[in-house]
């Protein structure tokens, strides 16, 4: 890993770090478990245009994990959004562009609210379901219009929601769409053992 990657990561860890520090309140454990992992997605993978957030033919990220939200925060900051680090410093305060979970915010790169657990996870599914969608109505032998992908980190609670079983079942049984979601594998959920709470291969998900 270059010098720049690593560093690039660990600022993503401290920030979180700092920010849950400094307003008494959040999760930062998510953020930085997660944060190499988003790193490469948004660094190698995950096309935007900072300077364009609305660009239609974006991709799109979805934080399912939503307690997570410095994770998203710090990739937005760091990554040429309208996320300034005042925002940050302003985690979870009334009015701030950072709240707890985010908020849907389109010039920012917030593209859904999410908190509620495995609400981002069907969200992910109907945009995908969009998708699909518009590129059949627009697409033509070579010239396609619509070609994106949707991409979600999820953790173990929202695997752990009715929601996001219906949801599933309905990508495996429409799908195959253009969506990766990256699940992240906390073990522990309220206390309790995680594993074995949830598996996609029963309702044809592709893995």
């Amino acid at each position: 890993m270059a010098k720049i990657d690593d560093q690039s990561i660990k600022t993503i860890m401290m920030l979180a770090a700092d920010a849950v520090q400094k307003a008494n309140s959040g999760h930062p454990g998510m953020p930085m478990g997660d944060a190499t992992m988003a790193y490469v997605l948004w660094n190698k993978f995950y096309r935007r245009n900072p300077k364009n957030p609305e660009w239609a033919n974006r991709d799109r990220f979805v934080l399912s994990a939503g307690h997570g939200s410095l994770l998203l925060y710090s990739l937005l900051h760091l990554t040429g959004h309208d996320i300034s680090m005042d925002d940050i410093k302003n985690f979870r305060q009334l009015g701030s562009k950072t709240p707890g979970h985010p908020e849907y915010c389109l010039p920012c790169g917030i593209e859904t609210t999410t908190g509620p657990l495995g609400q981002g996870f069907a969200t992910g599914v109907g945009m995908a379901m969009a998708e699909k969608y518009l590129a059949h109505i627009f697409n033509k032998p070579g010239h396609k219009i619509v070609d994106y992908n949707i991409y979600a980190i999820l953790s173990d609670g929202d695997m752990m929601e009715g929601i996001s079983s219906e949801a599933a079942s309905l990508a495996g049984h429409l799908g195959p769409w253009k969506i990766i979601y990256l699940y992240y594998f906390g073990r522990r959920h309220n206390g309790q053992p995680s594993t074995g709470i949830f598996k996609l291969s029963h309702i044809s998900w592709p893995s």
